[in-house]
């Protein structure tokens, strides 16, 4: 049952105010089932806004769902590009660039904060000391001053608003930061977890599974005692696709020989008992049980499994397969879009990028009618058509990476891209 504490009576009713076809698939079950039995309320952490609809945490980011206090921000595509340091802005009303300014070194996602007020833009520096966060104003559309931040390969809020979570890649570590100063609060080391980059947090805020990329495994952590409760190395499929040009659909699928696979971006099921994470060599996903922190399934998508979106219904998920194996790869892979449906876990659609490309992260339109895309080794972002998977491009500047859609419907975010709840 739900905390009955007044603190978090409180913080409910703040929130309110504020509100105003390919693939395989084994070992899964059911699948998440939209038609299970009513689910009891959630016991949250304190501080955490109760769960509005514990058989779709999505529900409060529908199309339509935007704050009243986002009502004067700009409806903006913010781009970070890797290599050339600086910032795209996409009028996504004319798919022109309507702006572009430099930040720091090595940005690779654009986050927004867990109050809505602003964007993060984190620049990691990699293989330097000289790493920043620089905010954006979203009503402005302008960078502001940049904080000093060691090694920011990405950006997290731990759901009850107290903390933002730096993902200190290179040093595996987790900086806790107050979320608006991005003062040092504690640190989390992961020693084991080679590579962490992306997350995504239980139903009830207590614990956050991160990805280990180079270790081919997750770490599950507790937000509550502030501790790593263990690391679950990730199971390679048998099969995956084979990496060469033009190749597609599973008659391009070889023996796969790689020990370790390499997770990228994390989600958690509409209902909260599963996790689906992405792993660009095992070209699929990797369904694990939060809880019991076990893999129990996986589920095959397309060549470099890579970036993870829900429709604004909460009915899918898009996974963005970058279209190569490599960490560096070349421009006009075979990259493509897999949709996957929540309660059968079966893929339902599949797109491929037009004359090839690089799908890498963003998000799903306000309106949920299109997908935004960077395309990581080809300069451009696309629109993809979510009614079927149509294709515009908008070039940017040089490896453009974590884009943000903004505004978006929810009430607070968890941080990436905009894993908004």
């Amino acid at each position: 049952m739900l905390r009955a504490g007044l603190a978090l009576t409180a913080v409910a009713g703040v929130v309110a105010a504020a509100i105003g076809v390919i693939g395989t698939k084994t070992g899964t079950g059911a699948g998440t089932g939209a038609a299970a039995p009513p689910a009891v309320r959630v016991d949250t952490v304190p501080g955490m806004p109760p769960v509005s609809n514990p058989a779709n945490l999505y529900s409060d980011t529908a199309a339509g769902r935007i704050s009243p206090a986002l009502r004067d921000d700009l409806e903006r595509i913010y781009v970070p590009n890797l290599r050339s340091n600086d910032v795209s802005v996409i009028d996504p009303k004319t798919m022109k660039v309507v702006d572009r300014f430099k930040v720091g070194i090595g940005p690779q996602h654009v986050v927004p904060s867990w109050d809505l007020r602003t964007l993060w833009v984190a620049n990691n520096a990699e293989r330097r000391t000289d790493g920043s966060l620089t905010p954006i104003d979203p009503r402005t559309g302008k960078p502001g001053t940049s904080i000093a931040v060691d090694d920011p390969y990405n950006v997290y809020f731990t759901p009850d608003g107290k903390s933002a979570v730096v993902v200190a890649e290179a040093m595996r570590r987790l900086d806790f930061r107050a979320p608006t100063t991005m003062a040092l609060q504690y640190s989390i080391d992961t020693p084991k977890c080679g590579g962490i980059n992306h997350a995504d947090f239980s139903i009830d805020g207590r614990y956050a599974l991160f990805t280990c990329e180079f270790d081919g495994s997750v770490a599950k952590i507790d937000l509550v005692n502030r501790k790593v409760l263990g690391y679950l190395k990730l199971k390679m499929p048998r099969t995956r696709y084979k990496d060469v040009p033009g190749a597609t659909g599973p008659g391009a699928s070889e023996i796969c020989t790689s020990a370790k696979g390499m997770p990228q971006d994390i989600r958690i099921a509409p209902d909260g008992k599963r996790f689906y994470i992405a792993d660009m060599d095992a070209d699929g996903l990797h369904v694990v049980d939060g809880e019991a922190f076990q893999e129990i399934g996986f589920i095959t998508t397309g060549l470099g499994a890579h970036g993870l979106y829900p429709s604004r219904d909460g009915k899918q998920l898009y996974v963005a397969n970058r279209g190569t194996h490599k960490i560096h790869g070349k421009r006009r892979g075979n990259g493509s879009v897999t949709v996957i449906d929540f309660a059968s876990e079966k893929v339902v659609a599949q797109w491929p990028i037009p004359g090839g490309g690089s799908p890498d992260m963003g998000n799903v339109s306000a309106d949920g009618k299109a997908l935004w895309l960077a395309g990581r080794f080809d300069d451009v972002v696309y629109r993809i058509d979510t009614a079927n998977g149509a294709v515009a491009k908008v070039k940017v500047g040089g490896e453009p990476h974590g884009l943000t859609v903004w505004p978006q419907p929810g009430r607070y975010s968890v941080g990436h891209t905009g894993n908004l709840r």
